[in-house]
């Protein structure tokens, strides 16, 4: 197969319909806009408005609000970390510190902390320290054997 050999599957491109190009066209003349009114002219930008009554966004009332200041954690399941390691990925004698699971591949990146969640089995005795945990994933912890502390702004509100 030569450079100029290679082509599209048969189907793949789909020529653009050629709008206001002659009544031969089948989109000729009005180019499908109707007759007359705003939306058949050009420069045309009406998403929200409503001919002058108060728009709906704008009637109804705002609730909510967003804390610029929160923090945002990276989350690990109890379930991951037994896997990483019964894989080897983790050294299960050594301290699992939110380091050892970045350079393990468990956690992207720590983001504000790393967060422990109780979701799956754990059997491996391990000693875990990282930002925050839940409740539930601190006691499995140690029904395993091992021990969870958590270091950070989330010991501080308890």
């Amino acid at each position: 197969m030569k450079l100029n050999e290679l082509r599209d599957n048969p189907g793949a491109t789909k020529k653009a319909k050629r709008i206001g190009r002659g009544p031969g066209s089948g989109k000729g003349k009005t180019a499908g806009r109707g007759i007359k009114g705003q939306k058949s002219r050009s420069g045309v930008a009406i998403n929200a408005y409503e001919g002058g009554q108060m728009p709906l966004y704008q009637r109804l009332p705002k609730r909510g609000f967003t804390n610029p200041n929160r923090k945002n954690f990276a989350v690990v399941n109890l379930g991951l970390i037994q896997k990483f390691v019964e894989a080897g990925k983790l050294d299960a004698k050594a301290e699992i510190t939110e380091d050892a699971l970045v350079a393990s591949g468990l956690v992207r990146r720590k983001r504000d902390g790393v967060r422990v969640l109780a979701k799956g089995d754990i059997s491996s005795k391990l000693n875990i320290s990282v930002t925050g945990a839940s409740r539930a994933a601190v006691e499995a912890v140690e029904k395993a054997g091992g021990s969870l502390t958590v270091t950070g702004a989330a010991a501080a509100a308890e």
